[in-house]
């Protein structure tokens, strides 16, 4: 295996096994990993692997991974950077699921998730202000990212930002008059359910392993968003159409997706176990993330040529903006549950302090905030 093979897998397995907070937070311990430390590539560069992640549907923290594997390794690099982000995922919630089944209950996370929470706001926070230097330079972008978190705090679907905001400034920058930009940004239409499930047509099927592998590649190919899109495709598919799962066992998978490290996603794990053993958690897996591997093998050998198009290159830069407003809103709502006490607002700020002057692992960082959450825990 060649040295950018090894240095791949070993950076994606021990960010698979440490990266907590969902994608927001994923994407902040990647650029810290990829662009800061290693200089894999520049920020420019990165900027335009997630905007292209924004672009198609599945993970986009996952398919992020995919293509710095490619990035740093090749086509080899493509599985292996995904793969070993996914693989330490899906080993802890297969573990979890099995506890689940044998003792009844789930081994609670609570210590945990009250001292790393904190680490992550900083760690997303340092991203942001990284990618945002880069990228919002100029009033325009500065203004269309604003929008974009003020749009999303109401309850705008983010499909309909990330679209409509590459294609607004565009649309400017090309030169169109602003009538023209708002009538292309209300032409945009958010994402609907791929399911259209009456939910008076609940039926109970039987289980199969070939049904269960195909519903998850459907998802997997179609969702866009975040981890509540996923929760309402989840039940449309499997509480609704199928009846396979009640809504407290879809709560259950849902939870422990977010509770463990990696991909959100890995909440197929959780399903996949629960309703057919070993098989059905690896089936599951596979079904949907398989769709990321492909759409990144068929969209990222064509982002250099597309940069070099001036027209999809100002679309591109729009697309990033958007991206950037998207992280920053969510990390608002995250922050709103993270930082909830004097402690855990402490834990946030030491934090961002060891990031940004003494530019301390993040990986370190979050061992530290669940010792310190287990410590609080214990004196609490």
């Amino acid at each position: 295996m060649s040295q950018p093979l090894l240095e791949v897998a070993g950076l994606f397995l021990r960010l698979g096994a440490t990266a907590f907070g969902g994608p927001a937070a994923h994407i902040a311990m990647l650029h810290d990993e990829t662009v800061l430390r290693r200089r894999w590539l520049s920020e420019q560069e990165f900027l335009d692997l997630l905007g292209a992640t924004n672009l198609i549907p599945g993970p986009n923290s996952t398919e992020l991974a995919i293509h710095l594997g490619h990035r740093r390794a090749g086509w080899p690099g493509l599985v292996v950077g995904g793969v070993c982000f996914i693989l330490p995922a899906m080993l802890i919630v297969m573990a979890l699921a099995w506890l689940h089944m044998r003792y009844g209950h789930t081994p609670t996370a609570h210590w945990l998730l009250h001292g790393v929470k904190p680490v992550m706001i900083a760690v997303i926070l340092q991203a942001l202000w990284n990618l945002g230097s880069k990228a919002l330079r100029r009033p325009l972008p500065m203004a269309l990212a604003l929008a974009v978190i003020i749009l999303y705090l109401l309850g705008v679907n983010e499909l309909l930002l990330l679209f409509g905001g590459g294609l607004l400034l565009w649309l400017i920058r090309a030169g169109h008059s602003r009538r023209s930009g708002l009538q292309a940004l209300a032409m945009a239409s958010p994402l609907q359910s791929f399911s259209g499930v009456d939910p008076t047509a609940f039926a109970i099927q039987l289980f199969s392993l070939p049904v269960l592998f195909l519903s998850f590649l459907k998802i997997g190919a179609v969702l866009y968003g975040s981890g509540y899109v996923l929760l309402a495709f989840l039940r449309a598919e499997f509480v609704i159409r199928l009846g396979w799962l009640s809504d407290a066992q879809l709560l259950d998978a849902v939870t422990i997706g977010q509770l463990t490290p990696g991909p959100v996603f890995t909440t197929a794990t959780w399903i996949g176990y629960q309703l057919g053993g070993v098989p059905g958690a690896l089936l599951a897996t596979a079904g949907i993330f398989l769709p990321g591997f492909l759409f990144v093998a068929l969209s990222g050998p064509l982002i250099p040529r597309l940069r070099e198009s001036p027209q999809f290159s100002l679309l591109l830069d729009g697309v990033n903006v958007a991206s950037l407003g998207l992280m920053a809103a969510v990390c608002l709502q995250l922050g709103r549950s993270a930082i909830v006490d004097p402690a855990t607002a402490a834990i946030a700020l030491i934090s961002a302090l060891l990031l940004i002057r003494a530019r301390v692992n993040s990986t370190w960082l979050i061992a530290g905030g669940a010792l310190a959450g287990l410590l609080l825990e214990r004196f609490s």
